[in-house]
């Protein structure tokens, strides 16, 4: 009789310390999912989002915004790492002075994700709970296409931005404000 071996399930830190093969993935559940590689302008608006959002973080002095897909854990047992096109970090989860080593031990409070043309819902509302169970505190879809923002929280319902209403996060960038539609500009 034959028997059918589940592959093991890899913990944050073992994913963290696999060779890059050049692949866009996340570790969620423990299993390697493959993502694919999103059009030029997704890196754009990622660009974009991180310029204003630097600016008025750096100004102030509140704490750290990260680019890129960096990873963060939003599972454990089997763990997950989902990889945020960009997130805020303020000084009192990860203080002033040197960068933890591997996976930040905090989650951010803001994650920013773009939505991608081969996105689908489904997945996007999954990711979004990851994020929220795991103490973000907003997480905020960007919409190209219709020029909307999403906005999704802890602990209340969930908002939609029209391209000529203001963006503000204020529990979390108190004073930060931008209209939705300078995002797309």
């Amino acid at each position: 009789m034959a028997t059918i071996l589940e592959p093991k399930l890899l913990t944050a830190e073992e994913y963290g310390r696999l060779p890059d093969e050049g692949r866009l993935t996340e570790l969620v559940r423990g299993r390697i999912v493959e993502m694919n590689r999103p059009f030029t302008a997704h890196g754009f608006y990622m660009s974009r989002i991180d310029f204003l959002l630097r600016q008025y973080v750096e100004q102030h002095k509140l704490g750290r915004v990260v680019v890129g897909d960096p990873g963060v854990i939003t599972h454990r047992n089997p763990d997950s790492v989902r990889g945020p096109d960009v997130a805020f970090y303020s000084y009192n989860r990860i203080p002033r002075g040197p960068l933890p080593k591997g996976y930040w031990p905090s989650s951010p409070e803001l994650v920013i994700e773009i939505r991608s043309e081969s996105d689908r819902w489904k997945e996007i509302h999954q990711k979004v709970g990851e994020y929220l169970s795991a103490d973000v505190l907003t997480v905020a879809l960007v919409d190209p296409d219709p020029q909307r923002v999403h906005l999704f929280y802890a602990d209340r319902e969930s908002v939609v931005l029209n391209a000529v209403d203001q963006l503000t996060f204020p529990d979390i960038l108190p004073g930060f404000e931008i209209v939705v539609g300078q995002l797309f500009e």
